[in-house]
């Protein structure tokens, strides 16, 4: 298949990935914080916020929040850039924008957002302070192309956050397999009525880059002092890289 890419484990072309990825976060959006609750056991809060810490966001800063999703950094972030500072969400899905969109404001915050894709993101060059992605970049058809954006709408001393599904040790393979394919299954299944979709996402984390590579991709895209840190064996991993 030419031009084609990976879609779990299904090779699609290429320019369907992104309808069949909408299709799937636009299914699961109605309860995707609470699968996230279930299927992390309430852990992917502390990763968020030591995602936040490590962050340093400071009061009047500008921050781009991508793939924002429900908003959990969005919400972090806007708390403490303050009154003077300003953070963007955006996402390629409608649905789960609406849903970020909408809790924050219950949470008494208005941010600005944009429908956009994260490789073609219609924001000027070095415009922001921080950028940030969390559980998002897997999804992305062209994963350097994306991370190449972000470094491009970040301010010279700008720093890019990436915080993805990564490679676990080797000594927790055999367990976490059998978590990923026979019991996240069925709580997509009986929980968010949608056994595909979370069949989808444990494959997804399968063919993302490992630590090292990406690192090395962030490298390529034109940030600097890059580094990673594992959470959870490397279930997650949160990589920090700076634009000089």
């Amino acid at each position: 298949m030419s031009n084609a890419t990976h879609f779990g484990f299904q090779q699609v072309p290429e320019g369907e990935k992104s309808g069949k990825v909408r299709e799937v976060f636009k299914s699961v959006a109605p309860s995707y914080d609470v699968m996230n609750d279930l299927m992390s056991g309430g852990m992917h809060r502390l990763w968020k916020r030591f995602t936040v810490d490590l962050a340093n966001v400071k009061p009047g800063e500008k921050v781009l929040d991508v793939a924002s999703g429900s908003g959990d950094l969005a919400l972090a972030f806007a708390k403490r850039v303050g009154a003077q500072g300003q953070v963007w969400q955006t996402d390629i899905n409608a649905a789960m924008l609406k849903i970020g969109r909408d809790r924050l404001i219950n949470g008494g915050h208005s941010l600005p957002a944009a429908l956009c894709d994260a490789e073609k993101l219609p924001f000027a060059s070095e415009s922001f302070d921080l950028v940030s992605v969390a559980f998002g970049l897997r999804n992305m058809t062209h994963k350097d192309v994306a991370l190449a954006e972000m470094a491009r709408v970040l301010k010279p001393g700008g720093r890019l956050l990436v915080l993805e599904f990564s490679k676990v040790h080797t000594s927790l393979n055999k367990l976490y397999d059998a978590y990923s394919f026979n019991i996240l299954p069925i709580l997509g299944k009986y929980v968010a009525r949608d056994e595909a979709s979370y069949r989808y996402l444990a494959e997804s984390i399968r063919m993302h880059p490992d630590q090292e590579t990406l690192k090395s991709m962030m490298e390529t895209a034109g940030l600097q002092r890059v580094e990673f840190f594992n959470l959870a064996a490397g279930v997650v991993a949160l990589h920090r890289g700076v634009k000089l």
